[in-house]
C-alpha cells in the first residue's frame, strides 16, 4: 500500500476523530426514532445503509409516519441533502483524475464533519493518493460509527424510557459539526440565511418552510461567495 495513502490516511483519521464523537448520540437517537414509527431493526438499517444521511432520514421519518405521498418523502430527501451538491462541488478538484469506481465509493461516504475537518487540506495537497488516504480512511471511520450506533439504538428502543427525550443531542451533534463549517463568510451567511428563512417561513403547509429556508440558504450562500471572490480580485 503507498506511503502517501497511510501517512494521508492517518492524519484524517487523526483530524476527524474529535468531531466524529457527536455522530454517536445522533446515531443512537436516529436507530430509536426509525423504531418509534413502528420498523422493525430490519427495516431500521435497511434504511440506515440505504439512504446514510442522518438528517434526510430523521426529516423523512415524521412523513413516512403520516402516511405522506413517496414523491413528499423523497422531495423532502433531495432537499434535505441539497448541501451534498455543493460539498461534492468543492471537493470535485481532489479527485480529479481517480477511477470512477472510487469518486462513486467517496460519494457515497461523504459527510458533514469529514467534509469540514478536511476539505481544505485536501485541496491544498498535490498528492492524489495522500488525498485518498486523508479522505477515505475517516469516512469508513463514520460510516462504521454510524452504522454500529443506529444499530443499538434500532435494538434498544424498547427498552429505554420515552420520556429521556434524548432529541436535543441530535441538535448538539449538528451544531458541533456546523461550527467548523461556518469558519469562511460565505458558509456563515448560508448558515444564518437559511436558518433564518426556515424559521419565519415554518407556518407554511407541507414543511415547504423548511424546503425554502435551504434554498434562502444557498442561493445566499453563492451571492457571498461571489461577492467575495470579487472582492478579492480588485
Amino acid at each position: 500500500m503507498d506511503t502517501a495513502f497511510r501517512r494521508g490516511a492517518r492524519e484524517g483519521w487523526r483530524d476527524f476523530l474529535p468531531m466524529s464523537l457527536g455522530l454517536v448520540p445522533w446515531a443512537v437517537v436516529t436507530g430509536i426514532a426509525m423504531r418509534s414509527i413502528g420498523m422493525s431493526p430490519v427495516e431500521a438499517m435497511g434504511m440506515n445503509l440505504l439512504v446514510y444521511a442522518g438528517t434526510a432520514q430523521l426529516g423523512t421519518l415524521p412523513l413516512i409516519a403520516t402516511g405522506a405521498p413517496l414523491w413528499l418523502i423523497f422531495l423532502t430527501a433531495m432537499v434535505l441533502n441539497l448541501r451534498f451538491v455543493i460539498f461534492s462541488a468543492a471537493l470535485a478538484p481532489a479527485f480529479h483524475g481517480h477511477v470512477w469506481s472510487r469518486r462513486a465509493r467517496a460519494s457515497y461516504l461523504l459527510v458533514d464533519g469529514v467534509f469540514a475537518v478536511g476539505s481544505e487540506k485536501m485541496l491544498a495537497s498535490d498528492d492524489p493518493e495522500w488525498r485518498w488516504g486523508y479522505f477515505i480512511a475517516p469516512s469508513a471511520w463514520a460510516w462504521c460509527l454510524w452504522q454500529t450506533f443506529v444499530l443499538m439504538g434500532a435494538l434498544g428502543a424498547d427498552i429505554i424510557p420515552r420520556d429521556w427525550s434524548l432529541e436535543f443531542m441530535v441538535t448538539i451533534a449538528l451544531m458541533l459539526m456546523m461550527i467548523p463549517m461556518a469558519r469562511s463568510r460565505p458558509m456563515l451567511v448560508a448558515a444564518l440565511a437559511g436558518g433564518l428563512g426556515a424559521v419565519l417561513l415554518r407556518g407554511l403547509p407541507l414543511r415547504l418552510g423548511l424546503f425554502a429556508g435551504i434554498a434562502i440558504g444557498i442561493a445566499s450562500g453563492f451571492v457571498a461567495e461571489h461577492v467575495q471572490q470579487r472582492r478579492a480580485g480588485t
